[in-house]
């Protein structure tokens, strides 16, 4: 495609929240990264390569990377997420600013976490998403834990028979991403590349990342939890897939696959609606919560009897403040 990118007009908010149209992420290694306009270059041996900015959802840099403030700056505005990734791993560091300017669906996730019943009610939405033909009702959520468990391990196994590929159990050393085998390497490459591709989603929308439903007591238990939601539908059939192919370079070819796997599914779109479901009361339209349907920031003041007053007001002359 030819295009001077440096020419793109600068994106809208209305435009940027629309993490559905993005790559879901783009790999970079031994380059360094800088800025053109509104969008991002990749110089090597071979030449520069401009990526549109507003166009990533998650950028994996890779081993001998560099990247300037600038992009850094560029990167942040369109909230696309940024990650240092080892030669075969990959981990999430870091992320962007969210693209929605409203606060509204992170309140909705503070108010269903910090409820003990809600929060059980979000743990087995998550269950039935994943396993819809079964019925989480009324199961403890050591019942919730036990049953994916099983779940899980009845996945590895149908996999293994479906493909050939023998399975042992999962293993998983962190730090060293070849003490496992092929299909171990394949299931950790798809699982770390989930994590970061739904923390560039959870980010976008406002959420927190720490506030989980399934897991708990970690930075990113939000994140844990939505990329969980896809683990037995692509990530592990995808990981024996690979392990089936070659032995060779699971980890790359993992995320080469993963990432046409995500395009072919719409997966970003089905992430972010799958987040607001999970997160809004019953009803709730999600138009209600996307209030980015504006240029303006909109910042409200939190009065009694849940009423929210215009900013940029001073109250101090209201009878009884």
């Amino acid at each position: 495609m030819t295009q001077t990118v440096g020419s793109r007009a600068l994106s809208s908010p209305r435009e940027l929240t629309r993490v559905a149209d993005r790559s879901s992420f783009i790999y970079l290694e031994r380059c360094i990264v800088h800025r053109d306009a509104n969008a991002i270059t990749a110089e090597d041996a071979e030449g520069t390569t401009h990526i549109p900015a507003a166009t990533i959802g998650t950028l994996l840099l890779g081993p001998g990377t560099r990247i300037t403030h600038q992009a850094m700056s560029v990167l942040g505005e369109c909230g696309a997420a940024v990650a240092w990734v080892g030669e075969n791993a990959v981990r999430y560091y870091a992320g962007g600013r969210a693209l929605t300017r409203s606060s509204a669906l992170a309140e909705a996730q503070a108010v269903a976490w910090a409820n003990q019943r809600t929060r059980l009610d979000v743990a087995r939405a998550m269950y039935r998403l994943r396993f819809p033909d079964e019925d989480p009702s009324g199961l403890t959520r050591r019942g919730l834990l036990g049953r994916e468990g099983d779940r899980v391990k009845d996945c590895y196994r149908k996999n293994s028979e479906r493909t050939g590929v023998r399975w042992r159990k999962r293993q998983y050393v962190p730090g060293d991403f070849t003490a496992g085998d092929t299909v171990n390497q394949a299931i950790t490459a798809a699982a770390q590349c989930m994590y970061g591709i739904t923390h560039a989603v959870v980010a976008a929308l406002g959420c927190s990342p720490a506030l989980g439903f399934v897991h708990s007591g970690h930075e990113l238990s939000f994140v844990l939890d939505v990329a969980d939601l896809y683990k037995t539908e692509i990530g592990i059939p995808l990981a024996f897939d690979i392990a089936a192919e070659s032995d060779e370079d699971p980890g790359p070819r993992t995320r080469r696959a993963l990432r046409d796997r995500i395009h072919q599914l719409g997966l970003l779109d089905r992430c972010v609606t799958d987040i607001k479901s999970l997160l809004l009361p019953s009803g709730t339209q999600a138009s209600e919560i996307t209030v980015a349907d504006s240029d303006i920031d909109r910042v409200s003041l939190q009065s009694d009897h849940d009423q929210l007053l215009p900013s940029g007001t001073n109250y101090g002359d209201e009878a009884g403040w």
